[in-house]
């Protein structure tokens, strides 16, 4: 983690203060990293450098928000609906976490994976656009009462099939790296040709402990049967969805696949999606993606 944490001058947008803010927040996560490794008192020193990293970020965010009105940013009030995000849901869920955890090294990694995927395709694909280096990504956001349905519709089908509460982390989320994860694509395809595809990328710990429970024995290797269990899990997750959305006799399941963490990302970036999602079960986190074609 601590190389992908490395200054990149691909990460430069032309603007001196964000640039610098942006070096300063690699730099922070760099030492945290660096500070999570030390198994005696890393956790501690760890906990002030977390609150030091928010604290700085929160503090960046309103300085590059008071840049982008400056210039009449046209993408403004989407960028600033993520960064809402960012400061009123992912931080407090993050935080909520670390505390009820007593700074566990797995919350921490939660932490630190999360916040370096976020703030490495917030630079390269958010902040980017604010100096024209490349397009704006975002074309809508379906927030509001839309958002609020799908969430409790995942909430209740987590709950019926894996007997977990969720929490939502992030309603934008940005294809961050949680920890090792299952992760499934699912294409479905209405009567008349319209093409959904669902992507669901759930943690190992969450897999295993979900196959463990249908089992009735402990499992603790991600093994082909299990990998395969999950994606039939997947597809389940899917199905109730569908059916509290009342959405399952129109979309029918054209194919499934387990795909790699990179071809993911790859994907994830190319990809403008109707939703993204990022929960915790408390068991470990599952992030809900799904675009329409």
């Amino acid at each position: 983690m601590s190389k992908e944490a490395e200054w990149n001058k691909h990460f430069n947008i032309g603007v001196d203060s964000i640039d610098n803010a942006h070096r300063k927040l690699f730099s922070i996560v760099r030492r945290l990293v660096h500070l999570s490794k030390d198994e005696n008192n890393g956790q501690w020193a760890c906990a002030e450098g977390i609150k030091y990293f928010k604290n700085y970020a929160i503090e960046h965010f309103t300085d590059e928000e008071a840049y982008m009105r400056s210039i009449g940013y046209n993408g403004y009030e989407m960028h600033k609906r993520l960064h809402d995000d960012m400061r009123y849901k992912t931080l407090p869920a993050l935080e909520k976490e670390l505390t009820e955890s007593d700074y566990s090294q797995e919350s921490i990694h939660h932490f630190l994976g999360i916040c370096l995927g976020w703030l490495t395709a917030h630079i390269l694909i958010e902040d980017r656009a604010i100096t024209c280096k490349i397009p704006n990504r975002w074309k809508t956001d379906n927030a509001g009462a839309d958002m609020d349905a799908l969430e409790n519709a995942l909430n209740v089908t987590i709950q019926e099939l894996f007997r977990l509460q969720t929490e939502v982390v992030s309603e934008h989320y940005s294809g961050e790296d949680f920890g090792t994860s299952l992760i499934i694509r699912l294409t479905y395809r209405s009567s008349d040709k319209k093409k959904v595809r669902i992507y669901m990328i759930l943690e190992n710990s969450l897999v295993l402990r979900a196959v463990s429970a249908t089992l009735d024995m402990p499992l603790t290797k991600m093994d082909k049967l299990v990998m395969n269990a999950g994606k039939e899990l997947s597809i389940r997750i899917a199905e109730q969805l569908g059916i509290h959305r009342q959405m399952s006799s129109q979309y029918q399941l054209e194919s499934s696949h387990i795909i790699a963490a990179e071809q993911f990302r790859k994907m994830f970036y190319q990809e403008v999606f109707d939703y993204s999602l990022l929960l915790n079960t408390k068991q470990g986190y599952f992030a809900f993606c799904v675009k329409s074609e």
